[in-house]
């Protein structure tokens, strides 16, 4: 399971999400950045970013 938390790019943010692949990880990251942010263009650079910060759950900080 891969995860991604939104404060390791953002801070303060709160949002995270899991997912069992990375492709679909960025896919539901870029999906929220489009419904939630109204972002219409995500650059490859921003994917790159999210890429980077993607880490396996089992890595991932607890959050309490």
């Amino acid at each position: 399971m891969k995860r991604f938390e939104a404060a390791s790019l953002i801070p303060g943010a709160t949002w995270h999400a899991e997912a069992e692949s990375e492709a679909e990880l960025v896919r539901k990251v870029v999906e929220n950045l489009r419904s939630l942010h109204g972002e219409t263009e995500v650059r490859p650079d921003m994917i790159d970013r999210i890429k980077a910060r993607i880490v396996d759950s089992d890595e991932a900080p607890i959050r309490l």
